[in-house]
Order: C-alpha cells, then sequence, then structure tokens
C-alpha cells in the first residue's frame, strides 16, 4: 500500500487554485475538472462532487484538528510576501521549543496551512549566530550527525 495525495474539499475551485498558485506558488499538474492535482501532490476536489461520493450534506469547515505543512528555505522571504496577501493567520509567526520558526494561515475554506522554517535552516541560523555545534543539538534536540550535515 502507498499514500498518495492529500485532499482538501474546497467550496470554490477557482478561488482555491488561484489561492494555492499565488501564496504558495503551486500549479494544476493534473485537472479533471472536480478534482485536481497541484504541485507537490496536493488534491483539491469540490463540495459538490464530494457530497455525491461520500452521499450526505453533512460536511463542514473550519475545524482545528488537521494542517498542510510545507517547509520554506527563506522563511523570512516567504513571511515578507505573505503580508502582500489577503490571508487570515490563524497565528502570527511563533517559535517552537525547537528554534523553528512557524507561521499558520488559513485557506479560503479554513484549512489550516502551516509554513515553516526549513529545519536545517534552523540548525545554520543557530551555527551563524556563534552557537557551537554540541549547543545546537541540545537546543534542537537533535543527534550531532544531523548538525554535522548540517555544516557542509
Amino acid at each position: 500500500m502507498k499514500l498518495k495525495n492529500p485532499m482538501l474539499i474546497v467550496t470554490d475551485m477557482d478561488k482555491s487554485v488561484e489561492f494555492y498558485k499565488k501564496v504558495f506558488r503551486l500549479h494544476v499538474t493534473m485537472d479533471f475538472g472536480a478534482n485536481k492535482t497541484l504541485t507537490g501532490g496536493l488534491v483539491l476536489q469540490t463540495l459538490e462532487s464530494w457530497k455525491e461520493f461520500i452521499d450526505t450534506d453533512d460536511i463542514s469547515f473550519g475545524g482545528c484538528n488537521f494542517e498542510i505543512y510545507f517547509e520554506e528555505d527563506n522563511f523570512d522571504e516567504f513571511t515578507e510576501k505573505l503580508k502582500n496577501f489577503d490571508v487570515e493567520y490563524v497565528h502570527p509567526i511563533i517559535e517552537h521549543p525547537w528554534g523553528q520558526r512557524v507561521v499558520r494561515i488559513y485557506d479560503p475554506d479554513k484549512h489550516i496551512i502551516e509554513v515553516g522554517e526549513n529545519i536545517k535552516s534552523v540548525c545554520r541560523r543557530f551555527l551563524e549566530s556563534g552557537m557551537t555545534p554540541e549547543q545546537v543539538a541540545k537546543r534542537m534536540d537533535v543527534p550531532m550527525k544531523f548538525v554535522n550535515g548540517c555544516m557542509r
């Protein structure tokens, strides 16, 4: 068995495709009308077709029990660019205990999207700040092998 794709149900396909295109630079790789696959394998499915597939009208949006996660090499650049879009934030930029900075936003249908700083970039940021490799490993709670790999 093989996991293939995450799929989000959307109320307005065009609006959702445009959102993911503008904010995340994703584009449609397969178009089946009511179902579109975007770069990286994210699939969007229309609400109308989904209701038919599962034979119910009992579908809700905005639950806080699921997210799509992206990592960004240029986190500062991305979060600056994000200010140019009309997006609703789940929360502003936060830093997790291991040092990774993340921001969470909603897509047009209130699906949570997390964008995190590339974890190797976190390691390099700490090293460039003057921390020793041992201090970085402890701060990030990662093995020295990981830190050494980031130093190459």
